[in-house]
């Protein structure tokens, strides 16, 4: 059952672990409320925001900018580079290196790919991707695949995914990564469950992954975080957004 308490605030450890908040976000190319998606971020308080649908065409980067602004972050990578994913990050963050990948393209099927980085928090070293897997079952769990690879790939202990996965809990590729990772929402649920409320029933096709040695202090939809409202949550995408608070050992 999931918890209704507040996740914990950013911080760090006497061990010197980290606690982070990260958030994921499908905001559908900003073509929603900017205000209301920026007050959501803010009153998330995320060291990192893996957000998927960045914009891609005309002045994306100023786009993607102004949002980071409003919302306290800077841009870490991603977005029309990307194929769509981004990183925003506070300035919380000692950035090590970052890269975008873009993956195999199947004829007749939108363009997909990875934003990617390595990041550091006082002595905590995180990689971190941000993915928007395919709406065709069989290139999505390649994706999948591709994203393990990648994960792993990075050269570090510690690292998180997180995304839009065009498929729940139940679904092929969703299990390829969650029998690797931890379904953080599934280790410690806390908030709301669902992140696409425009199905029937709404389901759960967003969510944060991290390595075993994360521990997951909760994970959910923020329906009752102070400054994020049901209106806004309307307002600003068709997604909802997923929050997850993460202590990070020391690499």
């Amino acid at each position: 059952m999931a918890t209704s308490t507040l996740l914990p605030n950013s911080r760090t450890e006497s061990d010197g672990s980290v606690v982070i908040r990260v958030l994921s976000y499908n905001i559908r190319s900003m073509r929603d409320d900017t205000d209301a998606l920026a007050r959501i971020i803010t009153a998330c308080a995320p060291d990192l925001v893996l957000v998927q649908e960045a914009p891609r065409f005309f002045r994306w980067r100023k786009k993607l900018a102004r949002l980071a602004a409003a919302s306290g972050q800077v841009i870490l990578t991603g977005g029309a580079t990307a194929a769509g994913p981004a990183i925003l990050c506070s300035l919380r963050a000692t950035v090590e290196r970052t890269e975008d990948v873009l993956l195999p393209l199947t004829p007749g099927l939108h363009r997909r790919g990875f934003a990617t980085g390595v990041v550091r928090f006082g002595g905590a070293r995180l990689g971190v991707i941000s993915c928007h897997l395919s709406l065709d079952g069989k290139e999505r769990y390649d994706q999948g695949g591709l994203l393990l690879d990648r994960l792993a790939g990075l050269g570090v202990e510690h690292a998180i995914a997180g995304g839009d996965l065009n498929e729940g809990p139940g679904g092929p590729t969703f299990g390829l990564l969650s029998a690797s990772l931890q379904d953080c929402r599934a280790v410690a649920p806390w908030g709301g469950e669902t992140t696409w409320p425009h199905s029937a029933p709404p389901r759960r096709i967003d969510a944060v992954f991290a390595t075993k040695g994360i521990e997951v202090l909760g994970c959910g939809v923020p329906l009752d975080q102070p400054g994020v409202t049901r209106a806004d949550l309307t307002a600003a995408t068709d997604h909802l957004p997923v929050l997850a608070a993460l202590r990070v050992p020391v690499a």
